[in-house]
């Protein structure tokens, strides 16, 4: 192999040790920029998540940085998974980036979905599920800061009570002068989840207009135009009215 031929995906089985103090346990997911790996410490035991980027994707660790820098300014937000540090490792005679944050106990949504029956969730469930994410997204666009990658692959849930704790991953890097837009595909992603958690458009009809007024029909302008940011959407559910 050439060392500038691009590396789709890293193939880490369980058990490998990464850094003489990683051991990988499983695979987490994969993206455009990389894979993300469950790793325990090997001294300590602690398992932590990190973010492996694919060097084609992350030259001269543009990526990386980038993403590191977000996630610390983005520290105190509740819904941001913590990030530690970033380690080099050589693999297939390239350099290997990748960013170790806190690992989260709880379920990827696309999982839980799987597991309801019909693959979706009632209506008034939904709800609870877009009011728990638009809290965790508050805060980041008040940062003016955004996800850009909103799916349910990306987002992982625990229930607490009558609604959910929910942790965020893997954002995604646009250009940094199109903020406003992507803030505002942020809300649109928001929508969309909730659209699709309760079923769909197959469902869509069936629903209270209350909640079809949340989803707009799924269009952008229409969507763009009644909340702008997580915060709106947030303060539009809380005073949705029933009749």
């Amino acid at each position: 192999m050439t060392k500038n031929e691009p590396i789709d995906s890293f193939e880490f089985q369980p058990g490998r040790v990464l850094a003489r103090k990683y051991e990988v346990v499983t695979l987490l997911g994969a993206g455009w920029e990389g894979e993300v790996y469950r790793l325990k410490e090997k001294r300590t035991g602690i398992e932590r998540a990190a973010k492996f980027f694919f060097p084609h994707r992350n030259p001269k660790e543009k990526l990386s940085k980038i993403y590191a820098k977000k996630l610390h300014k983005l520290r105190k937000c509740d819904a941001i998974i913590q990030y530690h540090t970033e380690e080099t490792i050589s693999f297939r005679r390239q350099e290997l980036t990748f960013l170790v944050s806190e690992y989260v106990e709880g379920e990827l949504l696309s999982s839980f979905l799987k597991r309801q029956r019909g693959g979706r969730i009632g209506a008034f469930e939904g709800l609870h599920l877009l009011y728990a994410l638009t809290k965790g997204m508050e805060p980041i666009h008040a940062l003016r800061e955004y996800h850009g990658d909103l799916h349910p692959g990306n987002i992982f849930i625990k229930r607490n009570g009558l609604g959910f704790d929910v942790k965020l991953i893997d954002f995604f890097h646009w250009d940094t002068h199109l903020k406003n837009e992507n803030i505002r595909d942020d809300v649109y992603d928001l929508v969309r989840l909730f659209y699709d958690a309760i079923g769909g458009s197959r469902y869509y009809s069936k629903h209270p207009q209350v909640v079809r007024d949340v989803c707009c029909g799924l269009r952008k302008t229409s969507i763009w135009k009644k909340y702008r940011t997580g915060g709106q959407l947030r303060r539009y559910l809380e005073a949705l009215e029933w009749t």
